[in-house]
């Protein structure tokens, strides 16, 4: 946990664009990789804003965590603009191709990641591109221990990752043996020189020219399915947030196919409306928790279709009238079997591969990301001579976007920025990144006491409500005498988030920003000039 203190830019010293620019508050960084987040850390002591940062955080992601965040991966994010006043969704996922040859044995997405992230940039950025880009591009170049958060993505595919004579080549050690463990370095030339590429002349090039054709090329040649008309139609979209007022705030959430974000919307809706989950005890809020998780899940059942699109406009999933139809049939005192909730749940795999990082800084602007590969390293395989992992195509199996969803909530009459959050792991997604901001928000507690409450999590198929392993007897009994099955999980979600109760920019003193501490998470929060 860093708190962020109050202070101002320097007229003398260093340059804009430079580290130390900025003295005093600056903003901060939570992310999943510690070496991103030093690098967002510095873009903002030189002066950048928080576009400027988050454009640096994901290519330095594309190198140090290429297992959720590659080249050839797609994310979205909330963005929140002090100047202007607005929040907006970036919608930069990577995307299906228009057709899978019969001979792709490993379908492949269009990426999204590098203009997705030059859309960032070109609305919202200050600093130069080429600075952004080149960080990453010499971590690649020069080479970068692997982290304890990459290692653990590493150990979880194992060899598996190895048939792959490219990336044996790229993540392999002792000769290809084994993958690369935590504190050895990669380097990573090929992936330098895309990087290199992008620096030099934005990802033009590598949407519609040479590299482009390249691309398509090595990724058909690895049993992918990528056209160069994909790439050249490949476009980023700005959308509306889904907006859910309460008070004088109001919580920004993404819509589909960021599916996870209109599912926490409507769990926020229930929770915060009628002061449900501030007024409850301790001992019913997880319930609570649980019992708004189950009907979010349900509702998705009856909305989201197979393309990951919502058959109810985006606007309407987390109106008043339709939550209140689900929590119709809440009690505080017992669990509502799922079989018995209007509509009942349906069972939907999930893609619990994800990275997050949030980005605030000093004049209050924000940026919320989650990024994957639809599924863990993507497609498994590197594409020949470029040194991308390719993101698998959105399909069954629980490929897909659908746990992603930041957070942002604004007290707009006075364009005060109260919290931003953005969350990994699959299913429990969502509801860990809901949990931590109610207990924040709602119920008044510290970010650091929001972040270390043991999480709760019912996704409706099985009827069965989890819990952390190292949540308390007491507190599963709670839930048992209520009527839950209680099911243990090692850890249920991985969040990072800034909480600013009295609002940003006018109490930076009282900001703090977190991310999840093991076994959660292996990341880092990370803010200069302290």
């Amino acid at each position: 946990m860093i708190f962020l203190t109050g202070g101002c830019s320097s007229t003398d010293g260093p340059q804009q664009g430079t580290v130390g620019f900025v003295e005093g508050f600056l903003g901060g960084v939570a992310a999943d990789e510690p070496r991103a987040a030093t690098i967002g850390r510095d873009v903002l002591s030189a002066g950048g804003t928080a576009a400027d940062a988050a454009t640096a955080i994901y290519f330095a992601l594309s190198v140090t965590m290429p297992s959720s965040a590659s080249l050839g991966g797609g994310g979205v994010c909330i963005v929140h603009d002090w100047k202007t006043k607005k929040t907006e969704m970036l919608d930069f996922l990577a995307r299906p191709p228009k057709a899978i040859p019969a001979g792709a044995d490993r379908p492949t997405a269009v990426p999204g990641n590098p203009r997705g992230f030059y859309a960032l940039h070109s609305r919202f950025g200050r600093l130069r591109w080429e600075a952004l880009v080149g960080s990453a591009e010499n971590l690649a170049r020069f080479g970068t221990p692997v982290s304890r958060a990459f290692a653990v993505d590493l150990a979880r595919v194992g060899n598996a990752l190895l048939t792959d004579p490219n990336a044996r080549r790229i993540f392999g050690q002792a000769g290809g043996q084994r993958v690369a463990g935590e504190g050895e370095t990669l380097v990573q030339f090929e992936l330098a020189s895309m990087l290199g590429l992008i620096r030099r002349a934005g990802p033009g090039d590598f949407y519609d020219g040479p590299t482009a054709h390249q691309l398509v090329a090595a990724v058909n040649a690895a049993g992918g399915s990528l056209g160069i008309d994909d790439l050249r139609a490949y476009r980023p979209a700005w959308r509306e947030t889904i907006r859910v007022p309460y008070g004088n705030r109001v919580a920004h959430f993404t819509s589909p196919p960021g599916a996870a974000g209109a599912l926490a919307a409507g769990m926020w809706r229930m929770l915060a409306d009628d002061d449900r989950f501030e007024d409850a005890s301790p001992a019913v809020r997880d319930h609570l928790l649980a019992e708004t998780a189950l009907r979010a899940f349900a509702d998705r059942g009856r909305w989201l279709q197979d393309d990951g699109t919502s058959s109810v406009p985006p606007a309407d999933l987390a109106v008043p009238s339709r939550t209140a139809a689900l929590m119709a049939s809440y009690r505080e005192d017992r669990h509502i079997p799922a079989a018995e909730i209007t509509p009942p749940p349906v069972e939907r795999l999930e893609n619990p591969a994800a990275t997050s990082f949030v980005v605030v800084d000093r004049d209050s602007s924000a940026v919320a990301c989650a990024l994957t590969m639809n599924n863990l390293f993507g497609t498994g395989r590197v594409a020949g001579g470029t040194g991308i992992l390719m993101a698998a195509a959105p399909g069954p199996a629980g490929r897909g976007p659908t746990s992603l969803g930041p957070m942002m909530v604004l007290n707009e009459h006075v364009n005060e920025l109260i919290f931003a959050g953005a969350a990994s792991g699959g299913a429990a997604a969502p509801t860990a990144l809901v949990g931590v901001a109610a207990r924040a928000l709602l119920a008044e507690q510290s970010l650091a006491e929001a972040m270390e409450t043991k999480r709760v999590h019912h996704q409706g198929v099985p009827d069965t409500t989890f819990v952390e392993s190292a949540s308390s007897e007491e507190a599963r009994e709670e839930l048992r005498r209520r009527g839950h099955q209680v099911a243990v999980s090692p850890i249920l979600g991985r969040v990072n988030a800034t909480y600013c109760p009295d609002g940003l920019p006018s109490h930076p003193n009282l900001c703090t920003i977190a991310t999840d501490a093991p076994p959660r998470g292996y990341g880092l929060t990370a803010i200069g000039g302290e």
